[in-house]
């Protein structure tokens, strides 16, 4: 065999190979298309689908939250016979801060708005019942400080902690 033929025969054997290649790419290439267009349109859902327990959970997490941290549940969980106004205060503030720590990733899952809503809700408690306290006499007992909060809630017209569980609900409703 001479050069010549081998690179005849080699050209010849490198064209059936191009044409066999582009045939068989024409041939799947719809299928190739719709398979990436399918995946790549199918992507965004399951994100979706994956998130939203998460964020419903969220939603619930916090509304937990929130409830805990109300004083009128605050102080009847906290409160035993006898306690003073000083250990009461530094059980409720060390209470809600927890709640607040054990809850602080939940932010990921909520807006921006609703978080900051919840954050000023857990400052103004922790003022309240801070505020509340200093006031007392110093033999005061924690029902006096108890007493002292749900007279200052009472005299709120909005609940606070109602407005913020209608702005949760809200935004899970926006969810669906």
């Amino acid at each position: 065999m001479n050069i010549e033929s081998l690179l005849t025969e080699t050209a010849a054997l490198s064209i059936a190979g191009v044409v066999t290649v582009s045939v068989g790419y024409y041939l799947v290439k719809g299928d190739i298309q719709t398979w990436f267009r399918l995946k790549s349109a199918g992507q965004p859902q399951n994100e979706k689908a994956q998130l939203l327990p998460l964020r419903l959970q969220a939603h619930e997490r916090l509304i937990v939250f929130i409830e805990r941290i109300n004083p009128s549940n605050l102080f009847l969980r906290l409160h035993h016979q006898g306690i003073a106004v000083k250990d009461l205060q530094s059980l409720a503030l060390n209470e809600i801060r927890a709640e607040y720590q054990h809850n602080v990733t939940q932010q990921l899952y909520v807006t921006e708005s609703t978080w900051n809503v919840i954050r000023k809700l857990k400052d103004d408690t922790l003022a309240m019942v801070s505020n509340a306290a200093k006031d007392l006499p110093e033999h005061s007992t924690g029902i006096d400080l108890s007493r002292k909060v749900l007279q200052h809630m009472a005299g709120i017209a909005d609940n606070p902690y109602e407005l913020t569980l209608d702005l949760i609900k809200k935004d899970i409703h926006q969810l669906f």
